[in-house]
């Protein structure tokens, strides 16, 4: 049986408090409820705002590159009717025109008098492609956005969106009477607001606020409404949860019964008695390059093979093993044991690149740094081979550590690639404060790559953001040919998925190796082949031709 770890002393615990103080612990319970549920729906509300940002920001974008596509880039006669008929197509735009490098307007339809205003910053060389600003004008609250294309010709195409595309009101209603909510971009511009009072006035301990970041754009929304206007909505659910305390005591009674089947003493001592005997494995999932088909190297994946032989799958022993410390004697056991097993094949392929999972307690000490260098610095694996991986799905509790470790782990030769990326909590933080070396991008984007268009722009910003900041990029999870050709066509070459492989024993990802590698030297000999034949007869009809 898989093994489960739950704090089954602590919900018996609770269970009790329940069946004692039930009118104390109802108030709590609800009380808190309420605030949750008043995050949640604070929550959406800004996610509402930053995703309809998001989509007017990615569907001006897109314009504007198609426009440039399309070679429409001047104010001639025939560029002008072409943006006429972009703005009565795209409701969200309301006006389109192009722009000096000193940021003046040259022409801009609908034809307005052409002023020396400047409304977007001077252009620079070292500049991004797509620029984001905000206007004067406003309605119900939002401010006209700018959006900029460098045309790279001392001009940028620009299009005005409308202030309606956000002014908005989402959210319930007992929460919309007393909240406020901020949408603002880049350095505390601010593009939307609606509410009673401001975010620059001091927040009250009874307030409750969120903050939605954008994982596309610098752009963050902020939503904050009293902590009474949420217990509004548990009023008759504490009348209700009154009569209902026993029972939930009860419930809570027996599903620490139900889990308690074992002390938790004696589920550790299995654990621990586990990683001793060496029940944990490495599985190695290949990393391919799609161009040329052949291995680039592999991830280290974590499995625990249980003395039945039964397989068990990370996401039933993970968390235990991150809350309660094993997870540095299982990473050092994994990096020994793969040094081991591929060493040979590493030590005969010096391209071949070993990645190995760390997690966000590894960057709170120097000890990992430590560990790389005992068990790969007299090993067939060079330090240049080894790639860690860190995930952003769970945050680093200390920014300026992690980036001195990870330094020190480049000092190496080992590379650092970020693991997740556009899923969870850095963001461009992350890329920009750790200096990673490689961006992963999650299976997430990936299913969807070959039929959703903000899919394809997304990793296609984060093609452009690796070429920029110098950095390596892999797809994970690629399952479909179809996935394949278009990261082809988005710049992408290195991917990992079950459609190549999945991950397997060592014996079989060396076997795997070396097959891909025998086929990758068989189809170069047979192009050299052809392409001695090809010079041969062309040789041969050169000297028929000169006799």
């Amino acid at each position: 049986m898989p093994f489960r770890y739950f704090g089954f002393a602590k919900t018996v615990l609770v269970a009790l408090v329940l069946a004692t103080t039930p009118l104390f612990v109802i108030n709590i319970i609800l009380n808190q409820y309420a605030e949750s549920r008043a995050l949640d729906e604070m929550q959406s509300m800004g996610q509402v705002s930053v995703h309809r940002a998001e989509e007017a920001i990615t569907t001006t974008v897109s314009l504007l590159q198609r426009l440039d596509r399309d070679n429409v880039q001047t104010c001639a006669a025939e560029d002008r009717a072409i943006y006429e008929q972009l703005i009565i197509e795209y409701g969200m735009i309301d006006a389109i025109g192009l722009v000096d490098a000193s940021g003046q307007r040259m022409c801009i339809i609908p034809d307005r008098e052409l002023t020396a205003e400047v409304v977007l910053p001077p252009l620079r060389t070292d500049g991004p492609l797509v620029g984001i600003g905000m206007l004067e004008r406003k309605y119900l609250g939002a401010r006209a956005a700018v959006v900029s294309w460098d045309l790279k010709n001392e001009t940028r195409l620009f299009a005005e969106v409308t202030p309606s595309v956000i002014a908005m009101d989402p959210g319930p209603e007992y929460l919309r009477s007393y909240r406020r909510t901020e949408l603002r971009l880049g350095d505390n511009l601010l593009w939307y607001s609606i509410g009673g009072y401001t975010s620059e006035e001091s927040n009250p301990s009874n307030m409750l606020s969120v903050d939605v970041p954008s994982e596309l754009y610098p752009l963050i929304a902020m939503v904050q409404a009293p902590v009474s206007a949420a217990i509004q909505v548990v009023q008759q659910l504490k009348v209700i949860a009154a009569a209902a305390c026993a029972g939930i005591a009860l419930l809570f009674v027996a599903i620490g019964v139900w889990y308690s089947w074992r002390p938790e003493s004696e589920a550790n001592d299995e654990f621990v008695a586990a990683i001793r005997n060496g029940e944990f494995i490495p599985y190695y999932q290949p990393v391919m390059d799609i161009e040329t088909k052949r291995v680039r190297g592999c991830e280290v994946l974590m499995r625990w093979r249980r003395p039945n032989g039964v397989i068990v799958s990370p996401g039933q022993f993970m968390a235990y093993a991150e809350a309660n410390g094993h997870i540095f004697d299982m990473t050092r056991h994994m990096m020994r044991v793969s040094s081991e097993e591929v060493g040979k094949l590493y030590g005969e392929n010096p391209d071949f690149k070993l990645s190995i999972n760390l997690f966000a307690g590894h960057f709170l000490d120097r000890e990992i740094v430590a560990d790389i260098k005992s068990i790969f610095e007299n090993s067939e694996i060079s330090y240049q081979q080894i790639v860690v991986e860190v995930t952003e799905r769970y945050p680093l509790e200390d920014m300026d550590l992690a980036r001195k470790i990870m330094a020190e782990m480049q000092a190496l030769g080992v590379r650092v690639a970020l693991d997740d990326v556009g899923t969870g909590h850095g963001g461009m933080a992350y890329l920009q404060k750790l200096g990673v070396d490689i961006i992963k991008i999650d299976k997430m984007f990936i299913d969807s790559i070959s039929s959703d268009d903000n899919s394809t722009t997304i990793v296609d910003s984060m093609v452009e953001l690796a070429d920029n900041l110098g950095m390596g990029i892999i797809a994970e999870g690629v399952e479909e040919e179809e996935q394949i050709d278009r990261l082809m066509e988005l710049g992408v070459t290195a991917a990992q998925g079950y459609y190549f492989a999945q991950p397997m024993p060592a014996k079989e990802f060396i076997e795997f190796a070396e097959r891909i590698e025998d086929e990758a030297r068989e189809r170069a000999r047979i192009a050299a082949e052809a392409a001695a034949a090809e010079q041969a007869a062309a040789e041969a009809a050169m000297s028929e031709a000169a006799a």
